[in-house]
């Protein structure tokens, strides 16, 4: 519920609410049961926020969090910490994410705190790709504490009211905390372990890698339910719809960690060439329907990669508009 200031108040007895640590539309959702959906902004290469705002203005009443990428694939764009409030400005609960790359503690803290005061309720916290990716592949690299440390070091500020030096936090920052997880990556044995380690650490929620493979993810949420992580953190499944043949044999070839079955690439190819963006789609929302049908799985991120304005076709094909 919105109260007269704008903001999600916390009445108890409503889908456990009076447990919420923040003000986030997200942990609302997702704490309220209600299958949640998340998606995806990568901000611009440049100053102008009005790309931004037009990307925003897409996911506006169809998703209940934007994440904004922090200098993804160690290529060089404007901040996640200002693309956040610009699309604050046009209504949206955005997820800040912040990777371990490029900032040291000190850095980490204060962005932290910054945010905060700034009314950005989420966090994600990534170790961030390697810098020889990216445009500047001669930079330094910082690493000083790695993402599960990252997430210990959100949850100390805010619950304990301490920084990692150990001394006090005057204004504890209210931040759901956010994490991501590939259920595809090898060794697979391992992956739902990773992911208790940073639900230990007190990661709230988790956005996993594009599934395409969902034989493969059912098999590792049953990972998940026995070891019981399921209940101790919400499990948001990673969607991407293929915009072209081009792009599914991309990812299944040369994206590390990626699993894109050939049957989907056939499938594309089954059809006319100006059907395969339509075909993509229904792919993305057969998958949402699967996914939402396996047990301990909270909703869904959408990442349409360079393709905001497709998200909203999505989740209403999806049976999840309008959202609460």
């Amino acid at each position: 519920m919105v109260n007269e200031q704008g903001r999600w108040s916390k009445e108890k007895g409503e889908g456990g609410l009076e447990n919420m640590s923040t003000q986030s539309n997200l942990e609302r959702v997702l704490k309220s049961g209600t299958f949640a959906v998340t998606s995806e902004c990568g901000p611009p290469r440049g100053a102008d926020p009005e790309v931004v705002k037009k990307k925003g203005s897409y996911l506006l009443g169809y998703v209940d969090c934007v994440n904004v990428t922090d200098n993804q694939t160690s290529v060089v764009r404007m901040s996640s910490f200002s693309a956040c409030l610009v699309l604050k400005g046009v209504g949206l609960d955005p997820i800040m994410q912040m990777v371990c790359r490029d900032r040291n503690r000190i850095a980490m803290q204060s962005d932290i705190l910054g945010a905060a005061a700034l009314g950005i309720n989420n966090l994600l916290c990534l170790s961030g790709d390697h810098q020889k990716f990216g445009d500047h592949p001669t930079a330094k690299n910082v690493f000083d504490i790695d993402s599960i440390q990252l997430i210990q070091t959100v949850k100390g500020m805010r619950d304990e009211g301490r920084f990692i030096s150990g001394q006090e936090v005057k204004g504890k920052p209210n931040i759901f905390i956010g994490c991501v997880e590939n259920p595809f990556a090898d060794p697979f044995e391992i992956r739902a372990l990773r992911l208790a380690k940073k639900a230990a650490a007190g990661a709230q929620f988790v956005q996993t890698q594009c599934v395409f493979n969902v034989e493969k993810f059912e098999k590792w949420m049953e990972m998940v339910r026995d070891l019981g992580i399921h209940e101790k953190i919400h499990i948001l499944a990673g969607i991407t719809p293929m915009k072209s043949i081009g792009m599914a044999q991309y990812m299944k070839n040369s994206v590390p960690g990626m699993d894109v079955p050939e049957e989907q690439i056939e499938r594309l190819k089954g059809v006319p060439k100006e059907k395969v963006t339509e075909e993509g789609i229904k792919i993305a929302v057969e998958t949402i329907e699967r996914v939402r049908a396996i047990k301990g799985v909270a909703g869904v991120h959408i990442m349409a990669i360079e393709w905001e304005e497709k998200v909203p076709e999505i989740v209403k094909a999806a049976g999840l508009h309008p959202r609460p």
